[in-house]
């Protein structure tokens, strides 16, 4: 369905194209928005509909409202304008789950001033933990300590491009066991995904005698190297498994991506910090860059 609609604060007229995503269409009421000047596509906005709320996107890492790094700051506010303007009469809320600074390719703040002029509250803030390979830290004596333990068992780590192995041997037990939850990606999901992206998904796996013990999932973009999943046996301690994967893959990429995104070690939307888990983040030295989320009342 095609919807035509003018911004009121420059008069400029942008067209809507809605529900173009269809992945996680059977998990979300996608609500995902191409917007169009004229014949020019400037903005994307992924999201889903929650009863009477909108979220960008709830079935995605980041979100937000995406446009090319040639749109100025008031074109984005028309553009900010005009998605206020067509997306308020099907909810009373938007929340925006804001893109990471280390993801974007030029400085692109705009999302956030617009937010401000609106006056958006902020709900949730995460802490990435992140490598810069133009500023590396110091990695500690106690992961170096943790690695060489790698290197006495004669660990072996190995890019492979089936997943099934590290999903059914490794993720979901452990996920199942620590936390009581399934991998947000079911292995048909990822599976799908790295068919269609294969240059930005990949997958190693830590073997030990010939059996996997360890691995992660990789997400990769031009400047990013992100750890999507993560997860060993009951022998990681022992056998420093995890820290030996994590040394490989970020000498690995150091030259080729100019960040290595550890992830998050938050709970409770943002509120608490798992200390330790920080900890060992920090250890292989990652700094803190945070993601945001705002809750933009339509009225």
């Amino acid at each position: 369905m095609w919807n035509a609609f003018i911004a009121k604060a420059k008069n400029a007229t942008f067209l809507f194209h809605r529900n173009f995503m269809d992945y996680h269409s059977d998990r979300f009421q996608d609500f995902s928005l191409l917007v169009f000047d004229e014949n020019t596509l400037v903005a994307v906005v992924p999201a889903n509909r929650a009863g009477d709320e909108l979220h960008s996107h709830q079935g995605l890492s980041y979100g937000g409202l995406v446009v090319g790094h040639r749109v100025k700051i008031q074109e984005f506010l028309d553009i900010f304008e005009a998605v206020y303007a067509y997306v308020k009469p099907y909810a009373s809320k938007v929340f925006f789950k804001v893109i990471p600074s280390i993801y974007n390719k030029y400085f692109s703040d705009e999302l956030l001033y617009a937010l401000f002029l609106k006056n958006a509250k902020l709900i949730r803030r995460d802490t990435l933990f992140v490598i810069d390979n133009q500023h590396p830290d110091k990695i500690s004596q106690k992961r170096r300590y943790e690695i060489r333990k790698g290197e006495k068992h004669r660990l072996e780590v190995k890019e492979t491009t089936d997943f099934t192995e590290f999903w059914n041997e490794i993720l979901i037990p452990v996920l199942k066991e620590k936390h009581q939850a399934q991998p947000v990606h079911s292995l048909e999901e990822i599976k799908l995904l790295h068919s269609r992206f294969p240059e930005n998904i990949k997958q190693y796996n830590v073997y030990f005698e010939g059996k996997i013990v360890a691995g992660t999932t990789l997400f990769i973009t031009d400047s990013v190297v992100h750890s999507q999943y993560i997860g060993s046996d009951a022998q990681r301690s022992r056998l420093g498994s995890v820290d030996f994967l994590y040394d490989f893959l970020i000498r690995k990429y150091a030259s080729e991506k100019r960040y290595f995104d550890m992830g998050s070690s938050n709970e409770d939307q943002g509120r608490k910090l798992n200390e330790g888990l920080a900890y060992w983040k920090e250890s292989f030295g990652s700094k803190t860059v945070v993601q945001d989320f705002y809750e933009l009342e339509l009225i």
